[in-house]
C-alpha cells in the first residue's frame, strides 16, 4: 500500500514548508485583532518544529527522522531556516533542535486541578522569525520547492513521500500556480507521489472549512484553484482527520478554507502526522 513506507535515520520524511511572507500578512485575524497572521504562523510552524524535535528525542540525542525545510515568499523567494535554495533548504531535525535562533520566555495557562487555570512559564524556540512584505509570487516559491524535493528524492528514493504545507492569505502575483503545484506533486518516491497541501489565512469570523472532497460548493475562483493545487489525503492521514474530529471522505484532499488560528495549529498537526520507526 502506498503511503506506508517507515520513516526511519536511514530513510527520513520531507517536510517543507511554504509561507506566505507578503504584505497583506500583516494584516490581523478577524477574531483576534491584536494577532497579525505572519505572527501566527510562524508562531505556530516554531511550535511544530518544537514537537517534532519532541518525537525524535531519544536516550542517544535527537535522531534525524525528519529534513524539515521552509521557503518564505514576499519580497523574495528565500530559505528561511539556513541555506540556500535549493540544495541547503532542507535542514535535518537534529542541527535545528541545536540551532534555534533563540530561546524566548513565555507564558502558558494550564489547569491548576481545582477547575480553574495558572499561568506558567516556559522555554519556547525561535526558528523562524514572522515577516510580512511584497507580494505573493507563489509559482517561484512552488518552482523552488520542486527543486528541493528533487534533491531529496535523489538521495531518498524509497522514503515516505515528502510533505509540502502552504499557507497563504492571497491570491498569486505571479501568475496561475496550476502547473507549478501538478508538477511538484508528480515527484514521487516508491512510496507515492509528494503531498502537497494548502492553508488559505482569513481575516474574516467565519468558521474553516477543512478538507473538501469537491469543489461544487465553492465560489471563489482562487478557492477552486487552491482546491485543485492540493493533493488527496492518504488513509494513514484521512485516519488522523478523523481521529481529531473532522468529516472527511476518501477523496478529500488536503486544503483548508477561512483558517483561524486554531485551525493554522489543526492543519499543521494533521497534515505532519506521519510516525517515524525507532531505527
Amino acid at each position: 500500500m502506498l503511503y506506508s513506507a517507515q520513516i526511519s535515520r536511514t530513510s527520513p520524511a520531507c517536510i517543507l514548508f511554504l509561507l506566505d511572507q507578503s504584505g497583506s500578512m500583516a494584516e490581523p485575524f478577524g477574531s483576534q485583532p491584536e494577532l497579525k497572521k505572519s505572527t501566527m504562523v510562524a508562531d505556530a510552524v516554531n511550535r511544530l518544529i518544537q514537537n517534532l524535535v519532541l518525537r525524535c528525542a531519544k536516550a542517544d540525542g535527537v535522531r534525524d527522522y525528519f529534513h524539515v525545510g521552509a521557503i518564505g515568499y514576499g519580497k523574495t523567494v528565500k530559505s528561511c531556516l539556513g541555506g540556500k535554495i535549493p540544495f541547503e533548504v532542507l535542514q535535518p531535525i537534529s542541527k535545528l533542535s541545536d540551532h534555534p535562533l533563540r530561546i524566548e520566555t513565555r507564558e502558558k495557562l494550564i489547569p491548576d486541578g481545582a477547575g480553574g487555570v495558572i499561568e506558567q512559564r516556559v522555554k519556547f524556540p525561535i526558528w523562524l522569525e514572522a515577516e510580512a512584505n511584497g507580494r505573493t509570487p507563489i509559482c517561484e516559491a512552488l518552482s523552488a520547492a520542486t527543486l528541493v524535493v528533487m534533491g531529496f528524492l535523489q538521495k531518498y528514493p524509497n522514503s515516505y513521500p515528502p510533505i509540502v504545507l502552504n499557507l497563504t492569505d492571497g491570491r498569486p502575483s505571479d501568475g496561475i500556480p496550476l502547473q507549478q503545484a501538478r508538477a511538484l506533486r508528480k515527484l514521487a518516491t516508491s512510496d507515492g507521489e509528494t503531498l502537497l497541501f494548502n492553508l488559505l489565512l482569513s481575516t474574516n469570523q467565519t468558521l474553516p472549512i477543512y478538507f473538501l472532497s469537491d469543489d461544487g460548493l465553492l465560489i471563489d475562483a482562487y478557492a477552486k484553484l487552491l482546491f485543485r493545487m492540493s493533493s488527496v489525503l492518504p488513509p494513514r492521514l484521512l485516519d488522523a482527520a478523523r481521529a481529531d474530529g473532522i468529516a472527511v471522505e476518501e477523496k478529500s484532499r488536503g486544503v483548508v478554507f477561512n483558517a483561524d488560528p486554531a485551525a493554522v495549529v489543526r492543519f499543521l498537526d494533521i497534515g505532519t502526522r506521519v510516525s517515524p520507526v525507532l531505527k
